[in-house]
């Protein structure tokens, strides 16, 4: 189901706006339930299949390795198979659903000998109402919660507002916008085993820290980051390439540390309902991605952005000359706000009792 629904988001449908709104709302509704029966009982896995915390992070970067390798796959095949037009979008449906099936059956093959052996929560049925207080009692978890949603918000901000900003603000030519993300996706993959590795020998939190530095450092370039020159080359290109690379580094830790400290958050309940708290987790992450084009699109809205101009159908993948407060939104979006979201993010896990991974055998 998760394939072939993946698939279906990608064809038109005949048939007038309402027929296609109503498809389009049927295909959503049966990709995010397929693709959340999957991630929610995987994402939990890696609090259930060992109780040591090293290992744990070691697991959730492994995780987050393969997400960032399907977005890299991603992005690579759109580079490819848009250059064929509208048919190209289909095609682009039929490739990655057919990635996500494979993927998915594979990882469950992978992992059958290593889930029949690990920990179960203590069985316990428990009305939603009450799940919720039990939930929100965890002052641990309310952390962990409070940093995630702040610290993907971000991130989420950033990668929407990341292409519009590359064509419409720096003016990266339009073949070359999609291919210039990439450094992102592999420095954050890099970004992931480096965390990791330093989460086991300094701690999870002070990993934060030295990551949401660079982050910070790579969202305040973006804000000031000037406009290239008409006649682009690789020697002007190399200085954005590289601010690309840092922003993926730094943000990688929105992957990994958030869900890196989940596990001691379900520790510290009783029964241990890992299940429980990652369905909240992936819940959070639902609604941050709605409120992110929500808030976004508010405020190009707001702001005069000129979405495209008649006749052309390619948007932010073209240029178009925006209203000098359109492109400050932009910059904010891509900089500031990520900043702000950060920093907030390094004041909720203040007085985080970080419980000596760096110091566990491994």
């Amino acid at each position: 189901p998760l394939g072939i629904s993946l698939a279906a988001m990608w064809w038109v449908p005949p048939g007038d706006i309402w027929q296609r709104t109503g498809y389009y709302m049927l295909m959503a509704i049966l990709l995010m339930t397929a693709y959340t029966s999957v991630n929610l009982p995987y994402a939990a896995l890696a609090t259930e299949l060992t109780p040591v915390t090293a290992i744990r992070t070691r697991l959730n970067a492994a995780r987050f390795t393969g997400s960032i390798l399907a977005g890299l796959s991603g992005l690579i095949v759109a580079s490819i198979v848009l250059q064929d037009g509208g048919g190209g979008y289909l095609l682009m449906g039929r490739i990655t659903g057919t990635i996500a099936a494979v993927a998915t059956l594979l990882c469950c093959y992978g992992l059958a000998p290593f889930a029949k052996q690990a920990q179960r929560p203590i069985p316990n049925k428990t009305a939603p109402l009450k799940q919720v207080k039990r939930v929100l009692a965890n002052p641990r978890f309310r952390q962990v919660l409070g940093l995630y949603l702040l610290l993907w918000f971000g991130l989420q901000l950033m990668q929407v507002v990341a292409l519009i900003w590359l064509v419409q603000v720096v003016h990266v030519p339009p073949h070359l916008s999609t291919w210039i993300l990439l450094p992102f996706q592999v420095f954050a993959l890099l970004g992931l085993q480096l965390w990791s590795v330093l989460s086991n020998r300094i701690g999870r939190v002070v990993t934060l820290r030295w990551g949401a530095a660079l982050w910070i450092s790579a969202c305040l370039l973006s804000l000031v980051f000037p406009v290239l020159p008409s006649e682009v080359d690789l020697l002007s290109l190399i200085p954005l390439v590289g601010l690309i690379g840092l922003v993926g580094m730094g943000a990688s830790t929105a992957y990994l540390i958030p869900w890196s400290l989940l596990p001691d958050a379900i520790d510290a309940d009783p029964d241990k309902p890992a299940g429980l708290y990652t369905a909240w987790m992936v819940l959070s992450q639902k609604l941050v991605i709605g409120l992110t084009m929500s808030v976004f699109g508010s405020l190009l809205s707001l702001t005069g952005y000129i979405s495209g101009q008649e006749g052309d159908c390619s948007g932010a993948l073209s240029f178009i000359q925006q209203p000098a407060t359109a492109l400050l939104a932009i910059r904010i979006c891509m900089g500031l706000i990520p900043s702000i979201l950060v920093v907030l993010g390094l004041l909720v896990m203040r007085g985080w009792p970080d419980r000596g991974a760096h110091l566990q055998a491994t």
